[in-house]
């Protein structure tokens, strides 16, 4: 049974409100990484490195982000050329490319996830803690855990091909 509770904002707001904050707390989390050594690094490429793990082909990597295979093999391409991954073939399967992460990988995820954790300690200062706590308690609740990383699968077709 619902409450009694009036609202005192659009419903329409909630969304642009979670990608703002979202926006924010990437944003900050990257000007950090930049004074840290990362500076070429973009969201996609930490959630392309989030996406190989262990090791996978670009189609997986492509598959996990909800992208398209050429998309994923220019955002691993790129990754490539700075040094975050490296290209092997499949001990099993010699017709399989396996992209791992590299050292300099492992240190950029490392330093996101410290980068993230001062900007969520920021975030602590501003709204406190019980208020951080209740937010990420509401948000575990509604948030369904799916596994992919594919917000550009559902923005469009021309994010997923770019």
């Amino acid at each position: 049974m619902p409450d009694d509770h009036t609202r005192t904002w659009a419903a329409w707001e909630l969304p642009l409100l979670l990608v703002g904050a979202f926006r924010s707390m990437v944003d900050d989390a990257h000007a950090l990484l930049a004074q840290r050594g990362y500076p070429d690094v973009r969201p996609v490429h930490g959630f392309t490195l989030q996406a190989i793990g262990a090791g996978a082909t670009g189609s997986e990597v492509a598959e996990r982000l909800g992208v398209t295979k050429q998309a994923a093999a220019r955002t691993i391409a790129a990754l490539e050329q700075a040094g975050y991954v490296a290209r092997r073939t499949d001990e099993a399967d010699a017709r399989r490319v396996v992209v791992t992460r590299t050292a300099r990988g492992e240190g950029m995820l490392a330093a996101s996830a410290e980068a993230f954790g001062e900007v969520v300690a920021g975030w602590e200062s501003r709204i406190g803690a019980a208020r951080l706590d209740g937010l990420h308690a509401s948000l575990t609740t509604v948030a369904t855990a799916t596994g992919r990383l594919d917000l550009a699968g559902w923005l469009g077709p021309e994010t997923t091909s770019s």
